[in-house]
């Protein structure tokens, strides 16, 4: 889909802060935004460790500075300073296991946090534009197939409860302060970013791994699980829309097909012309202790209002994922560390054209 900048006119640079541009969803908008001629501000937690890696390519046309979402204070100091256009909240506790184990910090993150940035946006300045990645985690135990944005919400994690505050609080401000705020009802997207510990690279790893000879099983929970998996490429897309919008709003974002796991787990191997029952063991430590069995989402307000639409389908998408598990596997520095989820600039994962060639390192602000 060809992108036009839905702002124009202004005669100025548009100036974005993303938080979590350290991840898959944080990656891709960055990239999205530069092309769009932004100016672009990352927040990173001050860390001993360095968590650039999928955006390394990048770098040096970001700004990165350091924040947390759950301290106020550093919110408002870096609202105040960098003066956004347009703040992008994709920080959180993102991993739905996580959260039963530590829901006090999922909670934290990934629901007051979204309270520190929208008040940081009405004290500093309530005309800058704010989205909040909401999740069909929310959705949970679905009330009706398939979900829309009128689809009654039933969470069934901390994390999916979580996300519901942030939902809901972001709905408050904006029609308590009238703020631009909008909320992307994101399904599944996964793409050769996504972390190992989630699913779809854990299958996509794993089958690449069985396939170079290196592992001889793969452990999974429970196969029956369906959801709506698209393309992390092409959800920031429509993160993006939302604010170009004249008015604020909800919307569901989701390809409207349902996959089970163990579709997954057929086209995987079928790439590699492996059978996939000779692989695969369940293993009843990967089953949620409530699980969320059946997404599939309505995106056609996005659809409608936004004019958006998913270019990549689900096979496309596992192939991309394999291919780029395979490839990092047959390189140097998957032979010293074969684990690594490192993600290398001009790979398989995408065209050369979406990617940058300089590999400088970028300012990083204290």
């Amino acid at each position: 889909m060809a992108r036009k900048h839905g702002r124009e006119g202004r005669g100025v640079v548009q100036k974005a802060l993303i938080t979590g541009i350290t991840g898959q969803d944080g990656s891709y908008l960055a990239e999205l935004l530069l092309e769009q001629k932004y100016a672009v501000w990352g927040v990173v937690r001050r860390s001993s460790t360095s968590p650039m890696e999928r955006i390394e390519h990048i770098l040096d046309r970001v700004t990165v500075v350091q924040g947390d979402i759950t301290d106020l204070s550093s919110m408002i100091r870096l609202v105040e300073e960098i003066q956004p256009d347009e703040v992008y909240n994709l920080a959180a506790q993102s991993f739905v296991p996580t959260s039963w184990q530590q829901p006090i910090l999922t909670g934290h993150t990934t629901a007051l946090g979204v309270t520190n940035l929208l008040e940081a946006i009405r004290v500093v300045n309530r005309k800058i534009r704010f989205y909040q990645a909401s999740s069909s985690e929310m959705f949970g135990k679905v009330q009706e197939v398939p979900q829309t944005e009128r689809t009654p919400f039933y969470p069934r994690s901390p994390y999916g409860v979580a996300k519901l505050y942030g939902h809901w609080i972001t709905v408050n401000y904006r029609e308590s302060y009238g703020l631009h705020a909008s909320s992307g009802i994101l399904f599944n997207h996964e793409s050769p970013r996504r972390g190992l510990e989630f699913v779809t690279r854990k299958v996509s790893n794993g089958v690449a791994r069985i396939a170079m000879g290196l592992d001889k099983k793969l452990k999974l929970g429970n196969l029956d699980a369906r959801r709506d998996w698209g393309y992390a490429g092409d959800y920031v897309e429509a993160m993006w829309r939302m604010l170009q919008a004249d008015s604020p709003g909800d919307y569901v974002v989701a390809t409207g097909k349902a996959h089970s796991v163990r579709d997954l787990v057929k086209v995987a191997f079928a790439r590699v012309n492996l059978e996939w029952e000779r692989y695969v063991e369940i293993d009843p430590r990967f089953v949620r202790p409530a699980e969320v069995d059946y997404l599939i989402g309505d995106s056609s307000l996005a659809r409608d209002k936004l004019g958006w639409e998913p270019a990549v389908d689900f096979e496309g998408l596992v192939h991309r994922m394999v291919d780029h598990d395979l490839a990092l596997l047959r390189s140097p520095e998957g032979s010293r560390n074969d684990h690594l989820p490192r993600i290398r600039p001009g790979s398989l994962e995408e065209p050369p054209s979406r990617i940058a060639p300089s590999r400088a390192r970028g300012r990083i602000l204290s």
